[in-house]
């Protein structure tokens, strides 16, 4: 990843935003559209590999034994790492173009799904020990039926380990001013190497947030705003000291409540 991009969505998100020759894809959030680019770009970039998942799987501990739900997958890095780890591992994504990249990762013990976590869960009551949701809710207009789900496949003491766009990062990516408090979408346009894609996020302050996993069932066990891993400093220089003076993302380790 080029020192320009200094953010990634689910599972990212690149801040230059001006125009370019290219075409613009029609559609939002397009995953299939780009699918072996965005690998490309973030399989190894500073905030994914350096920043966003050494902060997943050093909140998540010790998995090793443990069934995991990787929810929101994408082309399955952080689902083989887990995996590698000792996890039984299962991973969702509602692009298959993503799941195919998955797949090429992962080994044939770890199953993966085409789901949208807008829909129910396609799994029982008390499926999983932890579900990760890396860099996905910021995608979601409402959030309440997608935790009501994770919370009902997590078994009891189940852990929900979850990271989005940083609430003061979403609220400073515009111009003018959007209302903070108020829940809102905003639509950018993504652009790495010779793509160009129409993103789109939902914005949400924090005691939303809060609000709603605790209205879900969860329990906050821990609130992070990480510095990226110190070994990014010599690959990344611009990108590290950057990334190490502004929040980007807002990690919340939960657990099941009751």
């Amino acid at each position: 990843m080029n020192d320009e991009v200094v953010k990634e969505g689910s599972h990212a998100m690149a801040s230059n935003h001006g125009r370019t020759g290219h075409e613009l894809h029609p559609r939002t959030n397009d995953y299939d559209s780009f699918a072996a680019a965005y690998a490309a770009e973030t399989d190894d970039g500073l905030v994914n590999a350096y920043y966003e998942r050494p902060e997943m799987l050093r909140l998540a501990g010790d998995v090793s034994g443990r069934t995991v739900l990787d929810a929101g997958c994408g082309t399955g890095v952080l689902t083989a790492e887990l995996d590698a780890r000792g996890a039984s591992v299962t991973g969702i994504d509602s692009s298959p173009q993503m799941l195919q990249l998955a797949r090429r990762r992962v080994n044939d013990a770890v199953e993966l799904r085409l789901a949208d976590l807008r829909d129910p869960l396609p799994f029982g009551d008390r499926s999983f020990d932890d579900v990760i949701a890396s860099l996905v809710l910021h995608y979601l207009e409402n959030w309440r039926p997608t935790l009501a789900e994770m919370r009902r496949v997590l078994r009891p003491g189940g852990r929900l380990f979850v990271s989005v766009d940083h609430p003061f990062v979403a609220y400073a990516d515009a111009t003018p001013r959007p209302d903070y408090f108020a829940t809102t979408s905003y639509e950018f346009d993504w652009e790495f190497g010779e793509h160009r894609v129409s993103m789109k996020f939902w914005r949400r302050p924090l005691h939303v947030m809060l609000d709603e996993v605790a209205s879900a069932g969860f329990r906050i066990v821990a609130i992070s705003e990480p510095r990226p891993a110190t070994e990014a400093r010599e690959l990344f220089p611009d990108g590290f000291v950057r990334l190490s003076t502004t929040p980007c993302f807002l990690f919340l380790s939960l657990e099941v409540s009751g």
